[in-house]
C-alpha cells in the first residue's frame, strides 16, 4: 500500500480513530502493535471483571442517599451514574495501560508515521528506547497534572444532589473526551518534541476533530471486547491526524 492510499483524509476525528484499526494491521506496523495491544488486553480484561461486577452495588449505595422524596429520580440517575462510573474507570485503566505502554506508543507512532509519509523509518535499538523514557514518562506525568484538578473539580460536582448527578456524567463525559483526544494525539507531537502547552494549544484550534476523535475513543473503551483494542487504533488514529493535519508546520524533520 502507499503513502497516498494510507493518507486519504477521513472527514473528522472520529473517523480517523475509525481508520486507525485497518492502520494498526498494515505491514511493517503489525510489530509495533504487539506491546501496546497485549496491555490493554490485560488491564482492560480487569476492568470487564471488576466494575462490572460492582457496578449495581455502587449505584445502589449512592442513590440509597438520596431524600425519599426524591426516590422517583433514581430511574433517571442509574443510567447517567452507571455511564459516569464506565467513563471514570475507563479512564483510569486507560491511564494505567498508557504509563506502561507509553514508550512503545512513541515507537507505533513513529513508524506509522514514517510509513504514511514515505520517509524512512527510524532505526531505534533498545538503548534508544531506554535513553528516551526520562522524557515519555515526564510527559505523561505532564497529562496526569493536567488532569488531576480538573477532574477532582468534577467529581466534586458529581456528590451535589440532583444537579451534580444529572450534569455531572455529562459534563465527564466531555472532559474524558478531551483528555483521551489529548492522550493519544500527544504520541507524534512528542515524538516532535512539540511542547505539552504548544500540543494543547494547537488541539483547541481545531477542538471539534479533537473532541470526535476522543468522544469515539470513550465510547470503544466502555464497549466489552471493543476495548480491548482501543489503544492501539487510537495512536494510530491520532498519528494519521497527525500527518494530514499538523505535521506540514510543526514536524521537527
Amino acid at each position: 500500500m502507499t503513502p497516498t492510499q494510507l493518507t486519504r483524509q477521513p472527514a473528522s476525528g472520529a473517523s480517523y480513530f475509525l481508520r486507525g484499526f485497518s492502520l494498526a494491521f498494515t505491514p511493517g506496523i503489525r510489530r509495533f502493535v504487539i506491546i501496546p495491544l497485549m496491555v490493554n488486553l490485560l488491564l482492560m480484561g480487569a476492568l470487564i471483571g471488576v466494575v462490572l461486577s460492582q457496578l449495581s452495588d455502587w449505584i445502589n449505595g449512592w442513590l440509597s442517599y438520596l431524600p425519599e422524596m426524591l426516590n422517583w429520580l433514581s430511574y433517571l440517575l442509574w443510567p447517567l451514574l452507571a455511564v459516569a462510573v464506565l467513563v471514570i474507570c475507563s479512564y483510569f485503566f486507560s491511564t494505567v495501560a498508557n504509563w506502561i505502554a507509553a514508550p512503545f506508543n512513541g515507537l507505533l507512532a513513529e513508524h506509522l508515521e514514517a510509513k504514511l509519509t514515505g520517509k524512512r523509518p527510524p532505526d531505534d535499538g533498545i538503548a534508544d528506547i531506554i535513553k528516551d523514557l526520562p522524557r515519555v514518562f515526564k510527559r505523561e506525568w505532564q497529562k496526569l497534572w493536567y488532569y488531576q484538578p480538573k477532574a477532582l473539580g468534577l467529581l466534586l460536582l458529581m456528590w451535589i444532589p440532583v444537579i451534580g448527578q444529572t450534569l455531572g456524567p455529562v459534563l465527564w463525559f466531555l472532559f474524558s473526551a478531551w483528555m483521551m483526544g489529548i492522550q493519544y494525539c500527544d504520541y507524534p507531537f512528542d515524538n516532535h518534541r512539540v511542547s505539552f502547552h504548544n500540543m494543547k494549544a494547537t488541539l483547541r484550534e481545531q477542538k471539534g476533530a479533537t473532541m470526535s476523535f476522543g468522544a469515539l475513543v470513550m465510547v470503544f473503551t466502555m464497549t466489552p471486547i471493543l476495548n480491548l483494542f482501543v489503544m492501539p487504533a487510537a495512536v494510530c488514529g491520532a498519528t494519521a491526524m497527525w500527518v494530514d493535519k499538523y505535521r506540514d508546520h510543526l514536524a521537527r524533520y
